[in-house]
């Protein structure tokens, strides 16, 4: 057991956070939003006041402390500042994913919760219009945007401030009061799971877990004062929360949103514009998004010639032998090497750094499990994409790479102050180097799960939250983090294997492959449901094959043979041989008749693959690849499939 854990000298609420931040950085900017054709910016002071004229509202309306208030919108500052006033109010916020669909998902959080009111944004609700005869113990609706046809139970955020004015006018001192009533071990938040297996867990985070984690990331992430963050990924996860809003505000940072699109394709196509305008020193983000900036940047480069593209590759690969594992970099042997690097990195390095905003310092990188090769990638191209791990139930940060403490492939090294250990599946712990269940302890640590007793003493035992992660400690310090329990495969001999590192690997390394999920459960052999490209994999055909018609047989069993050459490259002989050990390869292709995506619960709202919901969707499929006639790459139901 690596033992960090000592008592905080100081047990703070996010109230206490805020007030004291503020009071340092009242001047400077917090949050940065475009509503419209322009950025606009809110200091650290206007949103504390902002904060209070809600929080006060929400107390005219009968809001008590304890109360829960469910929040729905896409990220703004209004969301930020809703957040801000429940809790200030003695509320507790149940941040919802708009990804949610209007139905069970939405209908079983906002009951479970105990929701007395609902926080939504214009766009967002006609979905709990849909279903509000269904939320009987639902009081207000609380609008962000104007409405004209308002119904009986709603109320606008204008309405909701203008309320609030008049509280404080009328109640002076009554919220100071309440939320100088506030401890540390109240309930802040109540942040569900994604509900793949069963009904979502209501995970019960206090006001110190959020503080304690911000102080905890402070241990191995550092960033400048003024500091300018652009949060693309959800703000209803914790993750936004912590390495977002409480740890900028920390460092006197500012965070901006990515402006609401009118459709979740519209939301996408504005981030790009985003990183122009905003021009970020840091960014969250997450695996799949990282993949994406990497396929643009190649495309614009191969749009400039067979030259530039032979040599951006050839700088490319330099800086990425130079930099080795980063942890090792450069050296004597290797000290040639600098000028030809700085002299790439002013001609082609930081010309890419434009494109996503000239002023990038790092990615924080949440999520799945990110590529070595990826971070490779990013650090060559002189903005590191640092690997953190955690879990909600850790509010969530556990450990993080940095600048100058980073090994690539690894998960970085552990918060501090906190306990962690690796077990195995007896309880015992393993000393280093050797894989188990990843355990931990500390004041980031859930209160648990709500209303679910059972769940909770079977995940929290003794203050240990045990993860249902497996990893390996490689000394006191650092991290590696190599798969999901529930994920191991089994092969027909019970040896027992994570898919993640070859799946991240073949979607990395292809244009062909957008998403893989590998499947082995006591099988005669691995089969992969391969998500293709299909627009690439028809450029390959008409390159490779001008005279064969795109639409016919032909043209769709080429395709499948260079999907299979992408599989193969891993095999002995091929351009990744001895990545993986070839037993874990697949024998047998699917190919997947539509992409893994939200609305069809085959991926979560951070952009991870919902392995359960995939392989229940194609059991039929999998089992038609165990026989001799679905082995056979080029069978029917793959042609049908592209």
């Amino acid at each position: 057991m690596i033992k960090f854990f000592v008592n905080m000298p100081e047990r703070l609420t996010i109230i206490d956070f805020v007030e004291k931040y503020t009071r340092e950085y009242a001047s400077h900017v917090f949050l940065r939003e475009k509503p419209a054709d322009h950025w606009t910016e809110t200091t650290f002071e206007q949103t504390r006041l902002e904060a209070y004229r809600v929080a006060a509202g929400l107390m005219s309306l009968g809001i008590n402390k304890g109360d829960k208030i469910s929040l729905l919108s896409e990220g703004r500052n209004l969301w930020v500042i809703g957040e801000l006033g429940i809790l200030y109010a003695g509320a507790v916020n149940v941040p919802l994913s708009i990804k949610l669909e209007e139905g069970s998902d939405l209908v079983f959080r906002i009951r479970h919760s105990d929701s007395r009111f609902v926080m939504v944004s214009g766009s967002q609700l006609p979905k709990i219009r849909r279903i509000v005869s269904e939320l009987p113990a639902l009081e207000k609706i609380i609008v962000f945007d104007e409405i004209e046809d308002r119904r009986d139970n709603e109320i606008t955020m204008s309405e909701v401030l203008a309320l609030g004015d008049a509280f404080l006018k009328e109640h002076p001192g009554e919220l100071e009061a309440r939320y100088r009533s506030i401890g540390p071990d109240d309930y802040a938040n109540i942040s569900y799971t994604s509900g793949t297996t069963a009904d979502p867990k209501g995970i019960l985070l206090t006001h110190r877990n959020y503080t304690a984690n911000v102080e905890q990331a402070h241990s191995v992430v550092a960033i400048e004062p003024d500091s300018v963050m652009l949060i693309i990924l959800p703000l209803d996860h914790c993750f936004a929360h912590v390495a977002g809003f409480y740890t900028m505000m920390s460092y006197c940072g500012s965070i901006a949103t990515v402006p609401v699109g009118k459709t979740p394709m519209a939301a996408l196509r504005n981030i790009p514009l985003a990183i122009k305008e905003v021009r970020p020193h840091v960014m969250l983000s997450v695996p799949a998004l990282a993949r994406n900036f990497k396929k643009n940047i190649e495309t614009a480069i191969k749009a400039k010639g067979p030259k530039v593209e032979k040599l951006y590759n050839f700088a490319l690969n330099l800086a990425i032998s130079y930099n080795k594992e980063y942890y090792n970099r450069g050296g004597i042997l290797q000290i040639w090497k600098k000028p030809l690097i700085a002299l790439f990195d002013k001609l082609i390095f930081k010309t890419v750094r434009q494109n996503l905003g000239g002023r990038m310092q790092f990615f924080i990188g949440g999520g799945a499990l990110l590529d070595i090769e990826l971070q490779r990638y990013y650090c060559a191209i002189g903005i590191p994409m640092f690997q953190g791990y955690g879990l909600s139930e850790a509010t969530p940060i556990i450990s993080a790479n940095s600048a100058g403490h980073c090994i690539f492939g690894s998960s970085g090294r552990v918060v501090k102050p906190m306990d962690i250990k690796i077990c195995d599946g007896d309880g015992k712990s393993l000393p280093y180097g050797e894989r188990g269940e990843i355990v931990v302890r500390g004041e980031n640590v859930m209160a648990g799960y709500w209303k679910n007793p059972v769940s909770t003493a079977e995940t929290v035992v003794d203050g240990w939250l045990h993860t249902g992660d497996m990893g390996y400690m490689r000394d006191e310090e650092f991290l590696y983090v190599v798969g999901r329990f529930k994920s191991l495969l089994i092969s027909a001999d019970g040896e027992k294997y994570s898919p993640e590192g070859f799946e991240d690997s073949l979607t990395d390394g292809s244009k062909y492959i957008d998403q893989v999920v590998l499947h082995n459960n006591q099988d005669p052999y691995t089969t992969v449901i391969v998500v293709p490209n299909k627009e690439a994999l028809k450029e390959y055909v008409k390159s490779s094959n001008p005279g064969v018609d795109i639409d016919s047989r032909e043209a769709k069993e080429l395709m499948l043979k260079k999907i299979q050459d992408e599989v193969n490259s891993y095999r002995k002989g091929g351009s990744r041989a001895g990545m993986f050990p070839e037993r874990w390869l697949p024998a047998a292709i699917i190919v997947a008749d539509e992409p893994f995506t939200e609305q069809n619960h085959m991926v979560n709202s951070t952009m991870k693959i919902v392995r359960g919901k995939v392989e229940k969707h194609y059991a039929d499929r999998i089992e038609y690849a165990l026989t001799p006639e679905g082995k056979n790459l080029l069978n029917d139901k793959n042609i049908a499939s592209l």
